[in-house]
């Protein structure tokens, strides 16, 4: 049997970086602050801590999310408004913020987002990557009706999306700094 595209670990490990012109520690207080996520992702609208102390390891964030339309429209994506449930797994202030995606029974799955932030002579390089190990329950969901062509096809535009999504994220994440 053949090895499938959806077989490949990792999946996804992509990022994207931006210099700003703040302490490590205030575009930290930024990006760790989830709820706020809103004024800066392509996709969450934000929404609220679930269970734990906000912003620390092992704290659940339930994220509000809406997707148009148009992304990957040919593919059996999850559209309009959902919500999301992810679990914060580094939380190093003025370092790194990492939250890994859970599935629908509340598991950690190999779906990890994440802001690193190096500290610069005018301030810090922030990054925003997301790595995918193994597929996601989503994931899953979405290649299973596909043949190999056309899952290949649709890691090639998602990843695609998720590429233009983080660097998206970084220059809406500049633009909030700078507003202070």
């Amino acid at each position: 049997m053949d090895r499938s595209i959806s077989d490949e670990s990792p999946l996804f490990e992509l990022r994207a970086r931006v210099d700003v012109s703040a302490a490590p520690d205030d575009v930290y207080a930024i990006v760790s602050d989830l709820p706020r996520s809103g004024e800066w992702s392509p996709e969450c609208l934000g929404g609220e801590w679930a269970s734990g102390a906000p912003s620390s390891v092992g704290a659940v964030f339930r994220g509000e999310n809406l997707r148009e339309e148009s992304v990957v429209s040919w593919a059996p994506v999850v559209r309009g408004k959902w919500t999301t449930h992810s679990e914060v797994v580094a939380a190093e202030p003025g370092l790194t913020f990492r939250w890994a995606m859970r599935d629908t029974a509340g598991r950690r799955q190999q779906s990890v987002w994440g802001f690193d932030i190096e500290p610069t002579e005018g301030g810090c390089t922030l990054t925003h990557h997301f790595r995918m190990d193994k597929a996601t329950e989503g994931i899953r969901g979405i290649v299973a009706g596909m043949d190999e062509q056309e899952r290949r096809r649709f890691f090639i535009e998602w990843g695609a999306k998720v590429e233009g999504d983080l660097a998206a994220t970084l220059q809406r994440v500049k633009a909030v700094v700078d507003k202070g």
